[in-house]
């Protein structure tokens, strides 16, 4: 079972997804041409979307390890990105059968009334899988493996049906989809307790402007693509020891300026091929849920965060943060978390924070900053976990480079959810066993008194 999913995780999204989707598309009704070319799309988009990463990862690296090496910002802690604990968390039994228990436990919760989220979005299921296999790597359980990933897909269902009704108010196009993701919904709180001190603040509501606002206040120099421009060949600079080295580097500065404000013009336009692939799969599943299961209205089809990323406020302040989180990585005593590998995947930040935000880039801006920076002390706790499951695991092409003393990946040593669930499960023993319990259960009842209300 292990080899099994080890090659299905090595065949990666871009194949993976355009055959789920086009079968999931066939056994709910969908006409096989109409439900193969919406896998393909999905597909293509999962392509573009890894062609324009590995675009800003490959030229935007060189520029940041430079810095790095510069201006001694070396820290012990190597970040792995996300593929490394995708592949961890399909090297357990966890990860074996994380897809069937989760979606048997969507099923109990759909029928029990304590979720109105269909969770299709089945790629990302790596969260909670990888949960569970650190879970299980340090303490060697099993059960508290799966206790603990169902804790995480219970709590982010109920995230999902929370936020799903801002969701889909404030993006287009998004009738009838809620986001079921770990990583998305951590930052969720942030957004709601920061977002509700800064409203106290007087005078911060001036500060009011959103994405377009930008364009229409700055004209050009408000535009994402030319912000991406400028933050591009800023870091560019910021890697160039003198006068003269500056000189020698301006076509490289000017190329990465240029790349940085086509990663900003092209995300945008490949989200679209998400929303275009996946709309049939997510009205037919919708339909077939309500008519097997009499009295389930008002449901939610959940995806992935894919679908909203390309957003302007979002790529605005994911650009903005990245020079920002990289001295605060360096500058923050205590953090052993230097964030490079995971820095394209900034922009699923704030899925779930700009329904909340309203698009308000001064706010989004310092909530994405508090997350972030007490995502770099949840990495940088969580590396000796994440690490000895890595070295347990054994998987080829990951592990610690040499002259670090561990590795993480921001991507879910950050998230919130997933490492509060983790010391509940791991750290604090019987008592945080049954609090994580009882957290589910709450979040559940929480739930379940909404739905009935919005009946």
């Amino acid at each position: 079972m292990k080899e099994i999913f080890a090659y299905v995780i090595g065949l990666g999204a871009a194949v993976m997804m355009p055959v789920i989707f086009s079968v999931l598309g066939v056994c709910i009704g969908i006409k096989p041409a109409k439900a193969l070319k919406s896998g393909l799309l999905v597909g293509v988009g999962f392509v573009g979307l890894g062609v324009v990463t590995a675009l800003l990862t490959s030229n935007l690296g060189p520029a940041l390890k430079g810095m790095t090496e510069l201006y001694e910002l070396n820290l012990p802690f190597f970040d792995l990105g996300w593929p490394a604990a995708a592949a961890v968390a399909y090297s357990c039994a966890v990860g074996a059968f994380i897809i069937p228990v989760c979606l048997g436990v969507n099923l109990l919760m759909l029928i029990t009334g304590t979720t109105r989220t269909v969770n299709i979005d089945l790629w990302n299921y790596w969260h909670f899988a990888f949960l569970g296999a650190i879970v299980f790597f340090t303490t060697g359980s099993l059960a508290w493996a799966f206790y603990a990933a169902i804790v995480l897909y219970v709590i982010t269902l109920c995230m999902a049906d929370f936020t799903a009704k801002g969701f889909q108010s404030y993006y287009k196009d998004m009738e009838g989809i809620s986001i079921p993701q770990p990583f998305c919904q951590s930052f969720t709180p942030f957004a709601v307790v920061v977002g509700w001190l800064l409203d106290r603040i007087p005078g911060f509501e001036k500060l009011n402007v959103d994405a377009e606002g930008l364009k229409k206040k700055f004209g050009l120099l408000g535009e994402p693509l030319f912000l991406g421009v400028v933050i591009g060949c800023g870091i560019g600079c910021l890697q160039c020891s003198s006068w003269k080295a500056f000189v020698d580097s301006i076509p490289k500065i000017l190329s990465l300026g240029v790349t940085m404000g086509a990663v900003m013009e092209l995300i945008p336009r490949i989200t679209g091929l998400f929303i275009e692939g996946l709309k049939p799969i997510s009205e037919a599943t919708r339909s077939l849920v309500e008519s097997k299961f009499s009295g389930l209205k008002g449901l939610s089809i959940g995806m992935s965060p894919a679908l909203v990323i390309g957003h302007p406020t979002t790529l605005v302040v994911s650009i903005l943060l990245i020079p920002v989180i990289l001295f605060l990585s360096v500058a923050l005593p205590g953090n052993k978390f230097l964030p490079l590998a995971s820095l394209a995947a900034m922009f699923y930040l704030f899925p779930c924070v700009l329904p909340i935000t309203k698009g308000n880039v001064p706010k989004t801006f310092v909530i994405g900053l508090v997350a972030l920076i007490a995502g770099l002390f949840f990495a940088t706790n969580l590396t000796p976990a994440f690490t000895q499951a890595i070295e347990a695991a054994k998987i080829d092409g990951i592990s610690v480079p040499k002259g670090f003393e561990g590795g993480a990946s921001i991507d879910f040593a950050a998230a919130f959810w997933c490492w509060t669930i983790f010391h509940l499960t791991v750290s604090l023993k019987w008592f945080g066993v049954v609090a994580a319990g009882l957290l589910a259960l709450g979040m559940s009842v929480v739930n379940f008194i909404r739905i009935r209300k919005v009946k």
